[in-house]
């Protein structure tokens, strides 16, 4: 009878069919054999980054696998340790944490540069001791800069200091659609109990209760009761408090009694080092020459730097050892190209005229009509949004010198038609769809 390291080697083999050597010495590397159940292989992987990555990457390929070695498809499990002393009925030795604590996003796997090191201290400072000096924490900035990141950080540090500690991370919506949905079938207290009770807590995209009278009513009391019994409050979000128009006087000012703490996008250094880090953790060894290709060409936010990444660790599980630097060029240059900035202010005005029939020289002026009045607003929104660099005073010199309060005022109109008028909403999204189709 074949042992389970043998048919997990016939597993192997059948996978090396479809993948590299690369591919399969990387990522399979610490996984065994558990069990096989009638209906189920069961593995084991205790790294926890190489075991989310086998799940959402190469489940299918060993279920096809177990069709060759089996002569039937089994569905694959595939456990870390605490799972693995359970299916054996043994009691873990330490207190694990929940599958949510994805190590991949650790304060040792998030690179810190100048224009995030603030925000790094501080995440760093509160998970190791919480509100002993910035409670609350708020920390804004465009998408795709590390902001959730920082907040998986300090839940897995709280967590590995203090086990028993009760960590709630929440986003915005999340908190929203929760509320309604338990205070409408009578639950309120339910809901008032899990937030209220917790050590810490920790708000992703806050901006989004801003406008919401009730919900901001009972995020407003469970601040307080968190704050007064000195639990520590985490939040993020796209835009500082001054800047949320809707957001009511009585949260804005909690927001900043603590640190409040920006992120911008990635200098070329830190970029460079992020590229470093990521391909060594996806373990990939790229050439100093390819690295500073898309640390030059990629400026905009960590999200595509990761996304080309990727998409070179897909050529890598095709051609392993093979891929050389001109197919690697080859294969993100078209990547890189959506990815660099031909989205610019002026880009952007010339969308938003040709879709709503204006010269573009009326879209910069100070003519007041309504319908030039509504696209102008929309023309400032969509260029805060699709050019994170961009502050308000730079939106406003694009419109013939406009004031930063004048385009703040536009930003908020646009989002609080987005959300109350559906027809209002499809225009700026379609509109938003044109200026990233274009190449």
């Amino acid at each position: 009878m074949n042992s389970l390291a043998d048919l997990w080697q016939r597993i192997l083999d059948a996978l090396a069919v479809k993948l590299s050597p690369t591919t399969i010495n990387t990522w399979f590397d610490e996984v065994s054999i558990v069990a096989v159940e009638d209906q189920a292989l069961v593995l084991h992987c205790p790294n926890d980054f190489k075991r989310s990555t086998i799940k959402r990457r190469f489940l299918q390929p060993i279920y096809l696998a177990t069709m060759d070695v089996f002569s039937q498809g089994l569905e694959v499990k595939v456990l870390d340790d605490d799972q693995l002393a359970a299916y054996h009925g043994v009691r873990p030795d330490h207190p694990g944490t929940s599958p949510d604590f994805d190590k991949a996003f650790t304060f040792e796997t998030f690179v810190a540069g100048p224009q995030n090191r603030l925000a790094y201290s501080a995440a760093s400072s509160v998970a190791d001791l919480p509100a002993r000096r910035y409670n609350p924490l708020f920390i804004y900035g465009d998408s795709g800069l590390g902001k959730t990141h920082l907040l998986y950080a300090i839940r897995y540090q709280s967590k590995r200091l203090r086990p028993k500690s009760n960590v709630v991370y929440v986003k915005g919506e999340e908190f929203i659609n929760e509320f309604i949905e338990l205070v409408r079938s009578g639950r309120g207290d339910e809901f008032r109990a899990k937030y209220r009770d917790a050590d810490m807590l920790l708000v992703d995209d806050i901006q989004f209760v801003a406008g919401k009278e009730q919900v901001q009513n009972e995020f407003f009391h469970t601040f307080n009761t968190l704050y007064e019994a000195g639990k520590q409050i985490v939040m993020t979000s796209d835009r500082p408090p001054r800047e949320m128009s809707l957001l009511d006087d009585r949260l804005r000012t909690r927001f900043e009694w603590g640190l409040m703490a920006d992120v911008a996008p990635p200098d070329y250094e830190t970029r460079l080092a992020i590229i470093r880090n990521k391909s060594k953790i996806l373990g990939m060894s790229l050439t100093d020459e390819i690295m500073d290709y898309i640390a030059e060409n990629v400026t905009a936010n960590v999200r595509q730097i990761e996304g080309i990444l990727n998409k070179i660790l897909a050529y890598w599980d095709l051609l392993g050892d093979q891929l050389d630097t001109e197919s690697l060029e080859k294969a993100i240059m078209d990547t890189v190209r959506k990815a660099n900035d031909y989205i610019t202010p002026t880009y952007v005005i010339q969308s938003v005229a040709r879709f709503f029939n204006l010269d573009e020289d009326t879209l910069r002026g100070q003519e007041r009509r309504k319908d030039v009045t509504n696209a102008r607003q929309v023309a400032m929104y969509l260029m805060r949004r699709m050019i994170p660099s961009m502050a308000l005073k730079e939106i406003g010199k694009e419109f013939d010198g406009r004031d930063h309060t004048t385009v703040l005022h536009s930003l908020d109109k646009v989002e609080k038609l987005m959300r109350t008028d559906p027809a209002f909403a499809e225009t700026v999204k379609e509109i938003t769809t044109n200026i990233n189709a274009h190449k």
